[in-house]
C-alpha cells in the first residue's frame, strides 16, 4: 500500500507517521505545503491512501484538489470544529480530530481496508467544504474560562487573556494583570472554541490575541518576534512557515 502524508508541522508528521507505522504501514512520502504538494503530484503517482492536514502553510489544502485530480483515497486530520466534520460525513469521507487518538487512526485505517482501494471513492465537494471552513454560519465562540483553584472556580472573561501558552505538557493561559492558571485542555482545542479573528496560533507553544500585540520585531532566519504587555517567561516568536499567514491575519 502507498501511504503520504500531506502535513505542514514536521514534529506532527513525523509523528503521524510513527503512528502508522506501528499498525505495520509504510509512509512512502511526507509533504509540507500545497506548492510541494501540487509539484509532487505531477511528478509521481498517486498513492492509495493520503493523509491530509487541512490547513498547511501556505493555505487550506483543498487547492490542491482544485490543481490536480487526485484519485486517491483521502483521511483529512483536522483541528476544526463541528461545521467542519459535519461537512466530511455529508460527503463520506474519513477524518481524524487532532490531536490524534491511535485507536481512532486504526478505525479510519481499517475503514479504508475494508473498502476497494483500486477504485476509493471520492465523491467529495471540496468547495463546499472549504466554503464550511472559512465562513462558519451562527458560530459561537468562547467567552470566558471556568478555572479550578483548591475548592473555588474563578471566571476569567476571554478580553482579560493575554495569550496561551504550552509548558511541561500543561496548557496555560496568562492574562494581562501577569497572572497564570492551569487550563484542562490542549492548544489544539483551544483553536476550536476561540475566535480566529482574534487569536492567531504563532507556533506549537503560543496563540496570542491581536489587542495583546505590544510590539512585533524582526528576527532570525526570516521570523518575527511578538513583545506582549506582561509575558517575559519565554520569547513568543513567530513560526517561519506562519509568518506570511500572520502578517494577513494582522490586515
Amino acid at each position: 500500500m502507498n501511504i503520504i502524508i500531506i502535513e505542514d508541522e514536521k514534529p506532527a508528521a513525523r509523528l503521524l507517521q510513527r503512528k502508522v507505522e506501528k499498525l505495520g504501514l509504510e509512509v512512502n512520502q511526507m509533504l509540507h505545503s500545497v506548492e510541494e504538494s501540487i509539484a509532487w503530484f505531477k511528478n509521481n503517482s498517486h498513492p492509495d491512501l493520503i493523509f491530509l492536514d487541512i490547513q498547511l502553510s501556505d493555505g487550506l489544502s483543498f487547492e490542491i484538489f482544485e490543481s490536480i485530480d487526485i484519485k486517491s483515497a483521502v483521511i483529512f486530520t483536522t483541528a476544526y470544529d463541528e461545521y467542519a466534520l459535519r461537512a466530511f460525513k455529508l460527503n463520506s469521507i474519513d477524518y481524524l480530530l487532532k490531536p490524534i487518538d491511535e485507536d481512532d487512526l486504526e478505525t479510519a485505517v481499517n475503514k479504508f481496508k475494508a473498502r476497494n482501494s483500486a477504485t476509493p471513492n471520492l465523491s467529495l465537494d471540496f468547495e463546499m467544504i472549504k466554503k464550511m471552513l472559512v465562513n462558519p454560519i451562527d458560530r459561537e465562540f468562547k467567552k470566558r474560562f471556568t478555572i479550578k483553584m483548591g475548592q473555588q472556580l474563578k471566571m476569567v472573561a476571554i478580553e482579560d487573556v493575554e495569550c496561551f501558552y504550552s509548558e511541561n505538557k500543561g496548557t496555560y493561559l496568562h492574562t494581562f494583570d501577569g497572572r497564570d492558571y492551569l487550563l484542562d485542555t490542549t492548544l489544539e482545542q483551544l483553536e476550536n472554541e476561540i475566535n480566529p479573528k482574534e487569536f492567531y496560533r504563532v507556533s506549537r507553544k503560543f496563540i496570542i490575541p491581536m489587542k495583546g500585540i505590544k510590539e512585533i520585531q524582526m528576527h532570525s532566519n526570516s521570523r518575527l518576534k511578538v513583545i506582549l504587555p506582561s509575558y517575559k517567561d519565554d520569547e513568543v516568536i513567530v513560526a517561519r512557515e506562519k509568518v506570511s499567514d500572520f502578517k494577513s491575519w494582522l490586515g
